[in-house]
């Protein structure tokens, strides 16, 4: 490798570093800040939600968050195959090849790209802002 493509190298790795760096730290400040103001404004139900074995409370926010994902994913699921079920079935197709049919002839064409007349390509984001600076509609 040239010491150019090293340089390179170097480089984006320190820009996906920053930017790592900076997602975290905000998702770890948001976080924070958010759990602030939740035991700010209701101390007591705060603590015994962290607490897994409270008298009052059943479950801890975790499992909670676990029955609502199951809960979730289950009916997400039922909702959307049914959905695609009863599009299949209202459509008269008798099996999968003939509902492309079907589909391909009620859903409009589209057409294939044509091959693009400038660049498409780009080093970094000063060259494309440059190009987009120089070009003219």
């Amino acid at each position: 490798m040239s010491q150019d493509d090293v340089d390179k190298r170097k480089h984006k790795f320190r820009a996906t570093a920053f930017i790592v760096g900076v997602a975290g730290i905000s998702a770890l400040i948001g976080f924070s800040r958010t759990l602030a103001i939740a035991k700010k404004s209701d101390t007591q139900y705060f603590d015994k939600g962290i607490a897994a074995h409270s008298i009052e409370m059943t479950e801890t926010g975790a499992q909670l968050a676990l029955r609502a994902l199951k809960w979730g994913t289950l009916l997400a699921t039922i909702g959307t195959g049914s959905l695609c079920f009863g599009v299949y079935k209202l459509s008269g197709a008798k099996d999968l090849q003939d509902f492309r049919n079907i589909c391909g002839s009620i859903l409009p064409r589209i057409p294939k790209n044509k091959e693009p007349k400038s660049r498409t390509e780009f080093e970094n984001l000063t060259d494309l802002m440059s190009y987009a600076s120089q070009w003219k509609k």
